[in-house]
C-alpha cells in the first residue's frame, strides 16, 4: 500500500509543524531493548491482573486493546468500522480467538508482535496528529487556490436551495485538513468551532439571488473568524491517508510460501461438509479474513473497495453458492486476490481518515507509557 503523494506529503509537513507524525518508531525502540520490553511487560501485565490470579481475563484485557488503539492515534472503538477491525483483531491474538484467560508469557509474545506489527503499519502508513490552530487555514484562504477552489463548491451548491448562510456553512463541510479545516462533521468542533465562529456571519434573505462574488467575499470573512476561534481553542485532528493500488496483494501471490500460510489461516474457520467441501458463499469470510495480509481494509470499511470485491465476485460467479473441495476454494479465492489486483492497478483508491482527538495526546493511552 503507497502512500498518495501531494497531498499526504502537505499532511506530513503540516504534522511536522503543529503536532507529530506517529511512525511506530518509537515503539519499535521499546521491543527492541529486550531488558526494558520485559520490565515494561511485567509492570503492565501487574497492573492489568486485578484480581491477581497469575492470569488476564478477557475483561481485564479490555483496557489493554484499547490503549494501544488510543497509543497510535486510533479513534475510540465504536466511531470507525476500519479502527474496530484492528481493535478486534487485537484482542483475538491475545486469545487466540478461543482461550479467556492469557499468562505472562503469552501476553508478551503477543505483545510483541502487536506492537511490531503495528509499528511497521504505521512506518507505512504514518498516522499524523495536527494541531489545526487557524494558521493553515489563513494560508488557504488568502492563497492562490482558494478562488478556484470556492469557485468550484459555489457552483456545486447552486443547484441547492438556501441561504447565503447556510452556503457557507456547506462549503465548510467540503473543506479539509489539507485547508486548515477540522472535519465539521464531528460535533464537537460544529458547537465549539463552526457555530460560534458564525454566529455573527452575514445573513441574507432567501429569496435575494447570492452571486458567486458576494459568496467569496463573505465566505472569506466568515473563514476568518473561523481561523481566530482555533487560534483561541486549537483541535487536534488524527489524520490518516492510504492509497489502496493492488501492490500489498501483489507481494502475497509473489510469495508463494506467505501465500499458502495465509490461505490456510483464513480457511481455518470455515465450515465443511461431511466430505470436506466448502461452501463458495463463505469466500467473502475467508477474503475478508486475509485482507490484513493483502493490503486490503476489512469488507464495509471502504465503499470503494467493496464495489471491486462485488464486480470481481459477479465476473468469476463466486456468489454461486456451490460446494467445491478445498484445493478448489484456494484456487477461486487466489483467482479473487488476482483480479481485485488488476483493478487496482489500473485504477488505485484513495482513502483518508480524520478523526478529532479529545483528549490531550501525552494522557490518550497509559499503555505505552514509560514504567516508574
Amino acid at each position: 500500500m503507497e502512500k498518495s503523494s501531494r497531498s499526504t506529503e502537505k499532511t506530513k509537513k503540516s504534522g511536522e509543524e503543529h503536532g507529530q507524525v506517529l511512525d511506530g518508531s518509537d515503539i519499535m525502540e521499546l521491543v527492541e531493548n529486550e531488558e526494558v520490553f520485559r520490565s515494561f511487560v511485567d509492570h503492565k501485565f501487574q497492573e492489568l491482573d486485578r484480581d491477581k490470579d497469575g492470569e488476564l481475563s478477557l475483561k481485564e484485557l479490555e483496557p489493554a486493546v484499547a490503549d494501544i488503539g488510543a497509543a497510535l492515534g486510533l479513534p475510540a472503538q465504536g466511531s470507525s468500522p476500519d479502527s474496530d477491525h484492528i481493535y478486534s483483531e487485537v484482542l483475538n491474538e491475545f486469545t487466540h480467538g478461543k482461550q479467556e484467560k492469557v499468562t505472562k508469557t503469552e501476553f508478551k509474545e503477543v505483545l510483541s508482535d502487536i506492537l511490531l506489527g503495528m509499528a511497521t503499519g504505521l512506518k507505512r502508513d504514518p498516522v499524523v496528529i495536527l494541531r489545526m490552530d487557524g494558521e493553515d487555514l489563513l494560508d488557504f484562504i488568502n492563497g492562490p487556490s482558494y478562488e478556484p477552489e470556492l469557485v468550484s463548491i459555489f457552483s456545486q451548491l447552486q443547484s441547492a436551495d438556501g441561504s447565503l448562510h447556510d452556503f457557507i456553512v456547506k462549503a465548510f463541510e467540503k473543506l479539509t485538513v489539507d485547508q486548515g479545516m477540522p472535519p465539521s462533521s464531528d460535533s464537537w468542533v460544529t458547537s465549539n468551532i463552526v457555530e460560534p465562529a458564525l454566529e455573527s456571519c452575514t445573513r441574507q434573505d432567501h429569496d435575494k439571488p447570492i452571486s458567486q462574488e458576494t459568496f467569496l467575499v463573505e465566505f472569506k470573512k466568515a473563514a476568518e473568524l473561523m481561523a481566530q476561534r482555533l487560534k483561541e481553542q486549537p483541535v487536534i485532528v488524527a489524520h490518516s491517508e492510504n492509497t489502496f493500488d493492488g501492490s500489498g496483494i501483489k507481494r502475497l501471490l509473489t510469495n508463494k510460501f506467505e501465500l499458502e500460510k495465509t490461505l490456510n489461516a483464513a480457511l481455518e474457520n470455515v465450515p465443511r461438509d461431511r466430505n470436506g467441501k466448502m461452501s463458495k458463499e463463505y469466500l467473502r469470510v475467508a477474503l475478508d479474513s486475509l485482507a490484513p495480509s493483502a493490503g486490503l481494509p476489512p469488507i464495509g470499511a471502504v465503499d470503494e473497495i467493496d464495489k471491486v470485491v462485488d464486480q470481481v465476485f459477479k465476473m468469476i460467479d463466486a456468489d454461486d453458492g456451490k460446494l467445491v473441495k478445498e484445493d478448489e476454494f484456494k484456487r477461486i479465492l487466489t483467482e479473487i486476490l488476482g483480479s481485485v489486483m488488476l483493478q487496482l492497478e489500473g485504477n488505485s483508491i484513495s482513502v483518508s481518515s480524520n478523526s478529532v482527538v479529545h483528549e490531550p495526546l501525552a494522557s490518550s493511552s497509559k499503555l505505552l507509557q514509560p514504567t516508574s
